[in-house]
């Protein structure tokens, strides 16, 4: 009987077989799939460089703007994407947006003087020269040619000329400036106008024409970012927030100039 009870039958010695051959192969199948998923959680080492953690950090509304460019020497790209898109990248507050060939059409056909002349003066509800003061007449005209030319205009953008003249200049007034041998005195600093730079630069959103930006003068507007503080309105404005560039989109704008605005459109909401 004891003989009888220890040996197998043949569908127990077929079931042991089998089960022999299925543990290695279950175990090959969870050992692959652990591996695979080990690899899938680690980064891709591509974007763990120091320039893409860079990028992925960068402040919104930081102004990209490359390599130094000499003023009057930017090109109407340039321009256009570190000033002029504050608006037209998306044709906010009634702006013809890039690109949009039925929307530019009408303005094309006035033509190059005339879009020139409402884009360096100011014009409805863009300030004068987008805000950007510092930028020369000729640079917000290849701006001007290069948006119009990207709607389907042909005009002539002006060619960025050579900065030896300044150089030259610079240089001949060297031995000038040797020869002096006390320094001058340095003059007073002078107050920052806070409304001036509200009317050239803050202006095309604050003055009604942008969604969601308080207009300048609507208490009720302000009253909640107010309540903010000073220095929170202060890193909005120079940082930017939300929808608003940083500065506004004038980057050459110094950080009290931009304060004294904020402080400008406070004082008009009291």
């Amino acid at each position: 009987m004891s003989a009888d009870n220890n040996s197998m039958s043949p569908k127990q010695l077929v079931g042991l077989v089998a089960a022999g051959f299925a543990v290695p192969i279950i175990a090959g199948i969870l050992i692959a799939k652990l591996s695979t998923s080990i690899n899938e959680s680690q980064p891709d080492p591509a974007t763990m460089t120091k320039e893409a953690v860079a990028a992925r950090v960068r402040p919104a509304g930081e102004v990209n703007a490359g390599e130094i460019v000499a003023p009057g020497m930017h090109t109407g790209k340039q321009v256009t994407e570190s000033i002029c898109f504050s608006c037209h990248k998306d044709g906010l507050a009634g702006s013809p947006k890039f690109g949009d060939a039925a929307a530019w059409a009408p303005r094309i056909a006035q033509g190059f003087d005339v879009l020139s002349d409402h884009a360096i003066k100011g014009f409805k509800g863009m300030p004068a020269k987008g805000g950007a003061a510092d930028l020369t007449d000729d640079e917000i005209r290849r701006a001007v040619a290069y948006m119009g030319n990207a709607a389907g205009g042909k005009f002539t953008e002006p060619g960025v000329k050579g900065a030896e003249a300044p150089a030259s200049g610079a240089a001949a007034s060297a031995p000038t400036a040797a020869a002096s041998t006390a320094p001058a005195a340095a003059p007073a600093a002078a107050a920052v106008d806070g409304k001036a730079i509200f009317s050239t630069t803050c202006t095309a959103c604050h003055s009604g024409a942008m969604p969601n930006a308080p207009k300048l003068g609507d208490k009720a507007a302000w009253a909640p970012r107010a309540k903010q503080g000073k220095d929170t309105l202060y890193q909005h404005a120079l940082a930017g927030f939300n929808a608003m560039p940083a500065k506004g989109g004038n980057a050459g704008l110094k950080d009290e100039e931009v304060k004294a605005a904020v402080d400008y459109m406070l004082s008009q909401a009291q």
